[in-house]
């Protein structure tokens, strides 16, 4: 069992409750990553699920929950032989944080009758490049949790020059060595910087809604993420990612609804 698999465990205490324990390695200043929550509930419904994977996950991020002991409610909505429709709560001191709809199936490994190629083209893993690390006093701690190489281009917000359009593109992979699984895949739609950086907008970008779709079941090694946003209004973005595996694979996709940058 890796970190990762430590940190997003859940223990089933009864049929429709489990026991998780929020790590503190996950934290982005404060809150909690929202794709590692994801993760955490996911654990929970996919064990509840006579399916094996979490194929769409709709989340609405009420709250920030803290690090510690949390619990995670199901109910199962609709079962059958194809899919399964799951509600689940990530509930801490009685009060839900977050609110999903989980759909459960099970993947199989056959060639795709249909497959668009990645809209942009990435540089070489050894041509990108990694942020700084964040200073200890930030409470980023999830950087030290995976590995990401950057396509340069996006991140001139980091010094002064942003390209001026919602976007951030990376190779992605956890630190420990680990394959990506789909409790990975949810973590790493929701990895990227928000694409508003890239726009000129700086600051915590808290998401409201997240829905992410597991296309297939991903090839060991690097993931490529490729993010984009398509309108900046009002106080609020919105973010899409893709993410292909290292065979060239389209394994996931995500869309979010954020409010801008604060503070």
């Amino acid at each position: 069992m890796t970190k990762f698999d430590e940190a997003t465990q859940a223990i089933r205490i009864d049929e429709s409750t489990y026991d998780v324990c929020l790590d503190p390695g996950y934290s982005i200043g404060g809150p909690l990553n929202g794709g590692y929550l994801m993760a955490v509930i996911l654990r929970a419904v996919v064990d509840a699920s006579p399916h094996e994977h979490p194929v769409s996950t709709t989340t609405q991020f009420l709250r920030s929950p803290r690090p510690g002991p949390a619990k995670v409610v199901v109910e199962q909505v609709k079962a059958g032989g194809t899919a399964a429709f799951t509600r689940a709560r990530l509930v801490q001191d009685d009060v839900a944080q977050l609110e999903a709809l989980v759909t459960t199936a099970t993947l199989t490994a056959v060639e795709p009758l249909y497959a668009e190629e990645p809209g942009v083209a990435m540089p070489a893993v050894d041509e990108c490049v990694r942020l700084p690390d964040p200073r200890p006093e930030s409470g980023m701690t999830l950087n030290a949790q995976m590995e990401m190489r950057f396509d340069p281009p996006t991140i001139g917000w980091l010094n002064g020059a942003p390209t001026g359009r919602p976007e951030a593109r990376a190779y992605f992979r956890m630190a420990e060595p680990q394959d990506p699984d789909p409790y990975v895949l949810a973590l790493a739609v929701d990895a990227l910087p928000p694409v508003v950086f890239s726009a000129g907008l700086r600051g915590w970008a808290p998401t409201v809604d997240l829905t992410w779709h597991l296309r297939a079941l991903p090839a060991p090694g690097w993931l490529t993420l490729l993010g984009g946003g398509r309108l900046i209004a009002d106080g609020w973005f919105d973010e899409e990612v893709e993410v292909w595996d290292s065979a060239g694979r389209l394994v996931a996709q995500s869309r979010q609804l954020a409010r801008v940058g604060r503070g």
